[in-house]
């Protein structure tokens, strides 16, 4: 089955102009064109696009995104440039990942703190508050939001 850029970005779950987008970076030498210059997608395309995607996601410059689709095309003397180029991405959302955990582990201390503070109609409260008083698992968040513990 052929897909316009509209049926496939419906398909893909993005916008037309991010399609297009890609085509005018070269990330889509592989799609084909009507006579007319249409692009035609095909099922065997939406494989390539989803990667594209998960690239672009994971805080890939298109730069690299164009360097990957240039090496799948060449063929299977690019896999070991591939591999690497796709574990120093998994690296970096793991990074990522590790940070924004750090920032989950904040913002649930401090939404007990203000809950706390709610409830004691001040946040005076914490100035006078025992470890103990601390939910165990917000005590070593709340020594790195004091400053008392290496972030």
């Amino acid at each position: 089955m052929v897909y316009t850029v509209g049926e496939m970005a419906q398909k893909l779950g993005v916008a037309s102009s991010t399609l297009r987008y890609y085509d005018k970076e070269g990330l889509l030498p592989f799609v084909e064109c009507s006579s007319g210059g249409i692009r035609m997608f095909n099922e065997s395309d939406f494989e390539w696009l989803s990667i594209i995607e998960c690239l672009k996601k994971a805080g890939m410059p298109i730069k690299k995104i164009r360097d990957f689709i240039d090496w799948c095309l060449q063929g299977d003397d690019t896999i070991d440039q591939r591999l690497d180029l796709i574990k120093e991405q998994k690296e970096k959302v793991e990074e990522q990942m590790e940070q924004l955990r750090k920032t989950m582990e904040m913002l649930e201390y401090k939404e007990w703190y203000y809950e706390t503070a709610k409830k004691a109609g001040t946040c005076k409260i914490h100035d006078t508050m025992m470890e103990e008083d601390v939910p165990e698992a917000l005590r070593e968040v709340r020594k790195r939001a004091k400053g008392l513990h290496n972030i």
